[in-house]
């Protein structure tokens, strides 16, 4: 075990043909096979999902945005209420976000000094806000969170070096500022390696997290509009200055491309709104490609999304009536869909653990990239 207090990791096999580990993380709310994406249920809820619903897919950790629900409905709340578990009615593993990510995509409604991040909230007329490194891991302690994140400074693509190394060594600071206001209970307090395009950035990042001995670490700052080859070129690079005894995340990542080639480069944990958010806009994942389901040519089509696919939807609905709810407007067309995509990205990774237990990731790997087509 990494950690006491109810947090540890170990590590259960490594594959032979690449860097892909399979694991377990053990958390308050209990144990967490790895390779694991985790959805994202940025405000209290994985958008048209019940927690029964995660359950029964096979979802033992979710992630929630600290940032989001500081503004709304407030950390103080939910923690009288119970903590976040008990107020969203849900009994797994919770991940948060400190909210740099957020923060960065609000740019023009926030101003970085090295005291913490000054800005304007985007939900109620511009009420002003700061969050330090301390208050972020108060909030984040307020809503019971099993692993909290730091507050870090995402950088935008591309950026100038002498600001990226500005921006870089904050980060740092920041974390062993977090560090400090971290009370040591049973959240456990990952670090988040930044450093833009930069190796010799992310080293120094990553070297100087290692010494706060930090009970896991993430990879951030990716996923931002550099290429996807440069992208993993950086988490491979990045990784090999991680300790292996505890867990990698890379942040807001990723595509089903992205989890085979992270996993292969020494990825544990992942989370993207890519599955929930393309099953709102009726585009579905299956092994040969992604499928738009508002396209006319499904329209009395009679199959299933995919005829391998064991999702409740799959199982009971047609194209053709998936399709009639979309472009209908319904509701259910939003549930249906990110039943699928969900259980497409769980079951996805249940085979990517399996393949590493038993030495045939390569195998596997290869037979997802031969017959994954981007779009149809």
């Amino acid at each position: 075990m990494s950690r006491s207090h109810s947090f540890g990791f170990k590590l259960l096999a490594q594959d032979k043909g690449s860097k892909a580990r399979l694991g377990q993380l053990a958390t308050p709310h209990g144990k967490v096979d790895t390779p694991v994406f985790m959805p994202v249920g940025t405000k209290a809820t994985v958008k048209a999902m019940t927690p029964e619903d995660m359950e029964q897919l096979g979802a033992g950790i979710i992630l929630s945005n600290a940032y989001h629900l500081y503004l709304r409905p407030g950390h103080e709340l939910i923690r009288d209420l119970g903590g976040l578990h008990k107020f969203m009615h849900w009994p797994g593993a919770i991940l948060t976000d400190s909210g740099g990510y957020q923060l960065f995509s609000l740019s023009d409604f926030c101003k970085i000094t090295e005291q913490g991040v000054n800005f304007q909230s985007h939900i109620d007329g511009g009420a002003k806000h700061l969050i330090t490194p301390e208050i972020a891991v108060q909030i984040q302690q307020a809503l019971g969170s099993d692993i909290i994140m730091p507050l870090d400074e995402c950088l935008a693509y591309p950026s100038e070096y002498e600001h990226a190394l500005a921006s870089t060594q904050r980060t740092s600071r920041w974390a062993q500022r977090c560090k400090a206001a971290h009370d040591q209970g049973n959240s456990a307090l990952f670090g988040i390696v930044q450093g833009g395009i930069y190796k010799d950035l992310r080293e120094q990042c990553a070297l100087e997290l290692l010494k706060l001995d930090f009970a896991g670490y993430a990879v951030g700052g990716l996923s931002v509009g550099e290429p996807k080859a440069m992208m993993y070129e950086i988490v491979a690079h990045t990784v090999d200055f991680l300790p292996e005894q505890k867990p990698r995340y890379a942040m807001g990542l990723g595509s089903p491309e992205d989890l085979f080639e992270c996993v292969a480069r020494g990825i544990d944990m992942f989370d993207c709104v890519m599955p929930t958010r393309h099953a709102r806009n009726g585009m579905l994942f299956t092994s040969n490609g992604r499928l738009v389901i508002k396209h006319a040519q499904y329209a009395d089509d009679a199959k299933p999304i995919a005829a391998e696919c064991g999702c409740y939807t799959c199982r009971h609905y047609s194209r053709a009536y998936l399709r009639h709810l979309y472009v209908s407007g319904e509701i259910l067309a939003a549930r249906l869909n990110t039943i699928h995509n969900l259980y497409f990205y769980l079951d996805l990774m249940r085979q990517i653990r399996h393949s590493i237990a038993r030495s045939t990731f390569s195998e596997l790997r290869r037979d997802f990239k031969s017959r994954y087509k981007h779009r149809r």
